[in-house]
């Protein structure tokens, strides 16, 4: 059974809403597609085209969210509807399509339950500032297989990148992040996150913790909206940078100048800014939670 949604916005309204998110999202597609047709790579700008596979469009193309109508008989004969609109998720009620619950299947409903289970648990555990951005060294650890090496050099030899890994505490707390660990650097690290484990491991002060609201994000289209979609990915478009301006890479070919974790005063400038992160990401993740929270109401 179809939901009325709360809100209608007319033909006009939603029609300038679409053009300015289109606007926005084109200040990060734009760029990237263009490198991407050229065989070229921005080490921040372009990982979450990369690492998050969703196309540029889901960006770029307006959707309202859970319990928002859209106007479309304003003409005798309106055009066709564009994509997704014309979606499975979509439904028609006096004149107006929105995005409509009752198509969820069960499988559908329960992940968006997941979700919505792990941002709460990530929200309600302590944050952890400790990190300082040691998952990026340990990935690199005694130098067997370097992710990035084809496009970004190493701004330190090896043997003192293992040397700050053996040195320091680890305590990385993100499953995607340690599976890339080495395999030698795998037991330096206090925990053991696994796939398994995540609802139980993720806390709120992770960088990439904060960054996957954007994949969580995306996960949850329709029902979201798109505005919140592009907040979260803008978002984790910071994390990024400081994520690979403290990493052992070389980014002074994009601009890049490094926190050099390897000293205390490096430490605390990334403390300093993944805190700064933190504090962006709760907003963010309150949303996220109250999104899925209404459309799973229905």
């Amino acid at each position: 059974m179809t939901r009325q949604p709360t809100a209608t916005l007319s033909a006009s309204h939603w029609q300038e809403l679409a053009a300015a998110h289109l606007a926005r999202a084109q200040r990060h597609t734009v760029a990237a597609r263009r490198r991407r047709d050229f065989g070229e790579t921005h080490p921040v700008e372009d990982f979450l085209f990369q690492y998050y596979p969703y196309a540029f469009s889901l960006l770029e193309i307006w959707q309202p969210g859970c319990g928002v109508a859209l106007e479309w008989a304003e003409v005798a004969n309106p055009p066709a509807l564009p994509q997704p609109l014309a979606g499975r998720y979509y439904s028609q009620q006096d004149g107006c399509w929105f995005a409509d619950p009752a198509r969820l299947s069960a499988k559908e409903r329960e992940r968006l339950r997941w979700i919505a289970t792990l941002l709460e648990a990530t929200r309600d555990r302590p944050p952890n500032f400790a990190c300082h951005g040691l998952h990026e060294w340990a990935m690199v650890y005694r130098g067997k297989e370097v992710r990035h090496e084809k496009t970004t050099p190493l701004r330190l030899p090896q043997a003192e990148i293992d040397a700050l890994v053996e040195s320091r505490a680890i305590c990385c707390s993100h499953h995607d992040a340690f599976r890339f660990f080495a395999a030698e650097a795998r037991p330096l690290n206090r925990l053991q996150p696994s796939l398994e484990s995540r609802v139980e491991s993720e806390q709120p002060g992770c960088v990439h913790a904060n960054m996957d609201l954007y994949k969580w994000a995306a996960k949850s289209m329709p029902w979201i909206g798109s505005e919140l979609l592009l907040d979260c990915f803008e978002l984790a478009t910071e994390l990024r940078d400081l994520d690979m301006r403290a990493s052992p890479y070389d980014l002074g070919a994009w601009g890049r100048e490094p926190i050099r974790i390897e000293t205390a005063e490096g430490r605390r400038l990334y403390e300093t800014e993944q805190r700064q992160l933190a504090v962006k990401a709760v907003p963010l993740r309150e949303r996220l939670i109250a999104a899925l929270a209404r459309t799973l109401a229905f």
